[in-house]
């Protein structure tokens, strides 16, 4: 008597989204959460940053609004595509995202390119969108580097990066950095280098190495200044912040009205859209790298204390997937994805405080620019895609 064999059904698309596998029920939705908040939160502040310039040209009031929460869905759409490939999957993708991520990076170095505010790196698409090819970099930048340190110490059971692989990642750095440092964009080489130095000192690299690459990079910055690399505007935004007080109507004008407006918030703050030195425009750039004025001003030192709560809400999950991930690529994901938004949260917040020099830096998730927004939102999927994979069993 034959036993009959019963071929197990195919299933549906519908059930490999939804179901009980998919990485929607494993998804950390407190961090999603916050993530969605502070998009949220800084739609209001660029909408309150903007309102009375676009009333007094007789535009649109909403429409940096607008932008700005089109840009949270698609990147929240990136978010979830990159959560449900997994990083299983994306360590095979790492030398395409990084080489496409370099070949997007050029297309500064052609008449494509746009100048926005002294930087030479803007690919303007119309309709007052713009594209800013570096933002890119920094997400196929941690998955190279993870998947690079990673598959070195798996390979060599266990040994720390010795000087050749620290070599491969100080390259796959110098590549896009000098690139960016050409169109006169500091602040995302300086995002670049917190990336690999977190990444490098993460897989273990010995503290000698570590000390011999930071005087390195000392005496790399010497000869940057020494031979006038850098713009003259750069140079102005350094010296501003060695002295707070330098020509307040000049090269100390960026740094002087972030910290009025920020100052002049109180516990509570003066109330959203009623920001005296935000509703006449006094503060450069406000609804993007300057946005935290914004909340300080409007929304007081409790306001703008709930924003940094809500960063400080993102790194701590984002810690806690790191410490869970299932191998070495996946902690140095989330560890690299972690020493990129604290760097540049940071940075961005210590340049309206005045204890960090102005370099251009967006505040994630909150300033205005979709390229930012994406980049950051990718970092976001990255994060889930480790924390979907760490819960759930390996299929097969």
């Amino acid at each position: 008597m034959g036993i009959a064999l019963v071929r197990p059904q195919a299933r549906s698309p519908l059930l490999r989204a939804f179901g009980r596998s998919s990485p929607l029920w494993h998804l950390d939705w407190v961090l999603l959460g916050a993530m969605v908040t502070l998009g949220c939160v800084g739609g209001l502040l660029t909408w309150s940053a903007t309102v009375h310039r676009q009333d007094a040209a007789g535009g649109d009031p909403y429409s940096y609004l607008k932008r700005h929460m089109l840009n949270l869905v698609l990147g929240l759409v990136l978010c979830l595509a990159l959560a449900f490939l997994g990083h299983r999957r994306l360590r095979g993708y790492a030398p395409v995202l990084y080489g496409a991520s370099l070949l997007f990076l050029a297309t500064v170095l052609t008449p494509l390119a746009s100048t926005i505010n002294g930087a030479h790196s803007w690919i303007v698409l119309g309709g007052g969108f713009s594209l800013q090819p570096s933002e890119f970099v920094k997400p196929a930048l941690v998955v190279m580097l993870a998947a690079l340190l990673a598959e070195d110490r798996e390979t060599r059971r266990g040994s720390v990066p010795g000087g050749r692989q620290t070599l491969i990642a100080l390259a796959l750095l110098a590549v896009p950095a000098l690139v960016i440092m050409a169109s006169h964009e500091l602040g995302t080489s300086l995002v670049l280098a917190a990336i690999t130095a977190g990444l490098l000192f993460l897989s273990g690299v010995p503290a000698r190495l570590l000390a011999l690459l930071a005087g390195a990079a000392a005496a790399v910055v010497v000869a940057v200044l020494g031979l006038h690399l850098l713009s003259a505007y750069q140079i102005n935004r350094f010296a501003a912040f060695a002295d707070p007080h330098l020509d307040p109507s000049g090269v100390g004008y960026n740094t002087h009205q972030a910290r009025i407006a920020i100052g002049s918030g109180g516990l509570l703050g003066q109330g959203l859209f009623h920001g005296f030195q935000t509703s006449g425009g006094f503060v450069p750039e406000q609804q993007t790298d300057f946005v935290f004025t914004v909340a300080g001003e409007e929304l007081g030192f409790l306001g703008a204390g709930a924003v940094i709560a809500l960063l400080g809400l993102v790194l701590w999950r984002s810690l806690a997937i790191a410490r869970r991930a299932e191998d070495l690529f996946a902690t140095l994901l989330a560890g690299g994805v972690v020493c990129w938004l604290t760097f540049q949260s940071f940075e961005n917040i210590g340049m309206t405080l005045g204890i960090m020099p102005v370099a251009g830096i967006p505040l994630p998730f909150v300033s205005y620019g979709g390229s930012s927004m994406f980049a950051v939102c990718a970092a976001m999927g990255i994060l889930q895609g480790v924390h979907a994979d760490t819960r759930r069993p390996r299929s097969g």
